[in-house]
């Protein structure tokens, strides 16, 4: 049996930094916030105008669940113009692709290119399901279908103790390991003891960026900073809650424990370092 996934997308239009500021906790929260990322034995996936971004979950429990279009996406089958990156955060599972079976382990990372035709999302077990996290752009060539896993993805140790913010940040879809039209993407983990994400902060107009933050005990909150520098706004995060980052926006957390969180961009182009940095005394 194949359960063909619920492919009702809710659309995210892009806000500017005129609209963001005025914006009170839950008017933030329900243009960049996406509470509930996966549901048990579904395929949730919400399409933001941020650089026509993708970003969603796949769940599936006993029933593998097929990824199929809807109207957002413009195009059929779903994959027709866009790359897709799929990372999972759950039990072990496996992505039967155009027929050929890719298993994932935990933190193992999928690249799925352009034309494919069929993507359908198993667990090995319903009780420690996969956690299929998902991010779709639109893109201008086929490459190849690349699985990357942990040990694969290039590995930087980044930040120190005294500044709170030592983490290990690995890079699976990069143009050093993987090749893509615009997506990169990667994970980083917060070492025991560590709370910043990154800070000083930066934006990089040239691309927008989401953050799934995951990894985190139940009563584990991030306090994720957004907009502006000079007109700076906080959300707090719970586990397994992704936001947008549109390009004008400031994007850092601080949590009130370790946690790990998966980052994506797309946009102009895909140099890592393409970033403003925002100095310490300009923050507001």
């Amino acid at each position: 049996m194949l359960l063909r996934g619920n492919m009702n997308i809710p659309v995210r239009q892009a806000i500017s930094a005129t609209q963001g500021k005025g914006f009170d906790t839950s008017a933030l929260r329900s243009n960049f916030l996406i509470e509930q990322v996966f549901r048990p034995g579904e395929i949730a996936l919400t399409y933001s105008h941020l650089d026509r971004t993708v970003v969603g979950g796949a769940l599936p429990l006993e029933t593998p669940l097929e990824l199929t279009t809807s109207k957002p996406i413009g195009s059929d089958p779903f994959l027709a113009r866009r790359e897709m990156g799929v990372v999972n955060i759950g039990g072990n599972g496996r992505i039967e692709v155009d027929g050929e079976t890719v298993e994932l382990a935990p933190t193992d990372c999928l690249y799925l290119p352009m034309g494919t035709k069929s993507v359908v999302f198993h667990s090995d077990t319903a009780s420690t399901p996969a956690k299929f996290y998902i991010v779709s752009v639109p893109a201008h060539h086929r490459y190849e279908l690349h699985r990357i896993t942990t040990a694969d993805a290039n590995c930087l140790e980044l930040g120190s103790k005294a500044e709170a913010n030592e983490r290990f940040l690995r890079q699976y879809i990069h143009p050093d390991i993987c090749r893509s039209c615009q997506l990169v993407l990667g994970i980083t983990s917060l070492k025991e003891g560590s709370v910043w994400n990154t800070m000083p902060c930066h934006v990089h107009d040239r691309r927008s960026e989401v953050y799934l933050y995951f990894d985190m005990e139940p009563q584990t909150r991030v306090f994720h900073f957004m907009g502006e520098p000079h007109e700076t706004r906080h959300m707090v995060i719970a586990n397994e809650q992704a936001i947008l980052s549109p390009g004008w926006s400031v994007h850092c957390g601080a949590g009130t424990s370790r946690y790990s969180f998966i980052w994506s961009m797309a946009g102009d182009n895909q140099d890592f370092t393409d970033m403003d940095m925002i100095a310490m005394e300009d923050l507001r």
